[in-house]
């Protein structure tokens, strides 16, 4: 079971300080997580981690900053950089978005081994093309084996579309070799997450490693950014060094023929979570852990507290209402029986803003720190009472 996160601010400094207890073989393995907005970055995260550190919701721009999640199996770290979502400097001025929104990505980018392109699916305005953004993060990183991870793929009712989807994010092109497409419209709706995807030298005896619904062999799985093998299939032969041809052409572009493998899932209902993260753990280096084994996240208790209590008043409250919210923490202590004792204030600009987080009867409020409490409970693993209080700034 992945530990909890410590509810004392420096008991869980104390951890983050910690040295790392060292297995005697260590492995580590930096993940960069990027994507559009609400591509599901957050619940893949959490998801992987096994308890709810980041926070989620439908509307964009929920995760404002770059946190860390630690996953500790055995002798393997995997350290995830939950990114923002990749944006550019007009939304993110509509959105009253901080600098490091912008910056955010591109540092976790510097750091990564490995890098998740996320898609969503199931919206069928962007789900054909990576976005710009995207692209140019990967043709400025093309040394970093990238994944690509199709995710919300149960609600897509056409299972067949996953295959052309595929092939246009993958340009045809996955490790080095052509995508052959298998036609999946005669396939049983239920078994969606993995139709038939094959890349065209693999042999018999390579198809289907539990690690990868394509079925590459770990061993070349594990051999680099596959770039320099896509001699075979047309694409540029480069070397690690160079930037692919196809940063000349990014415009016209729309896949990324670099890609090692793809997954497919469904991360809000976990399913086909396992297989990637037993591939990540796969992908994992000999190298010194960066954190002890107890750490599930860099980031603070309150940090953890405000960014689940933002979430919430992202989910119900209209457009651009969450955004102009102000949070300040009042109280923050153990009760007598263990249990967290928190109070938090809520500052918005107008009354009409106050009206709408309280709602009538006050239910609004209170479903916002019910909800809150509950995740709270989950990641700190203790009963948590949170109180809220909303005031005119």
């Amino acid at each position: 079971h992945p530990p909890p996160v410590a509810t004392d601010k420096e008991e869980q400094k104390r951890l983050l300080e910690n040295r790392p207890d060292q297995p005697q073989n260590p492995r580590v393995l930096r993940i960069a997580i990027i994507g559009a907005p609400n591509a599901g970055k957050s619940t893949l995260s959490n998801q992987l981690l096994g308890r709810k550190v980041f926070p989620v919701s439908r509307k964009v721009h929920t995760t404002r900053c770059k946190a860390q999640g630690v996953i500790t199996h055995q002798d393997t770290q995997l350290i995830i950089l939950d990114t923002p979502g990749l944006t550019n400097p007009l939304k993110a001025k509509r959105h009253k978005l901080e600098e490091a929104m912008l910056t955010d990505p591109w540092d976790s980018m510097k750091h990564a081994d490995l890098v998740l392109v996320l898609v969503d699916v199931s919206d069928h305005w962007t789900r054909n093309s990576l976005s710009k953004e995207v692209l140019k993060c990967l043709s400025q990183f093309p040394h970093i084996p990238s994944v690509l991870v199709l995710n919300k793929v149960d609600i897509l009712k056409k299972k067949f579309l996953l295959l052309e989807i595929a092939t246009d994010l993958t340009e045809g092109i996955v490790n080095g070799k052509k995508l052959e497409v298998k036609s999946a419209a005669k396939q049983d709706s239920r078994s969606s997450v993995k139709p038939s995807l094959h890349t065209t030298r693999a042999s018999p005896a390579e198809s289907k490693t539990p690690g990868s619904p394509f079925g590459q062999e770990k061993s070349q799985a594990q051999e680099g950014s596959g770039l320099d093998k896509s001699s075979d299939a047309g694409g540029a032969g480069t070397g690690e060094a160079q930037v692919p041809k196809h940063h000349e052409d990014l415009k016209e572009g729309r896949g990324w023929p670099h890609f090692q493998e793809i997954f497919m899932l469904a991360a809000l209902r976990g399913e086909e979570v396992d297989t990637l993260k037993r591939y990540l753990l796969m992908q994992a280096k000999p190298g010194p852990w960066e954190f002890h084994s107890d750490v599930l996240t860099n980031q603070s208790p309150q940090e953890i507290c405000d960014n689940i209590i933002r979430e919430k008043v992202l989910e119900y409250l209209p457009l651009e209402v969450p955004y102009g919210v102000t949070q300040v923490t009042e109280m923050w202590e153990e009760g007598e029986c263990g249990e967290l004792l928190i109070i938090q204030s809520l500052l918005v600009p107008r009354e009409s803003h106050k009206r709408m987080l309280i709602g009538r009867g006050g239910k609004v409020i209170s479903r916002i720190a019910q909800e809150a409490a509950q995740d709270l409970m989950n990641a700190f693993l203790c009963d948590v009472r949170l109180k809220l209080k909303v005031e005119v700034k």
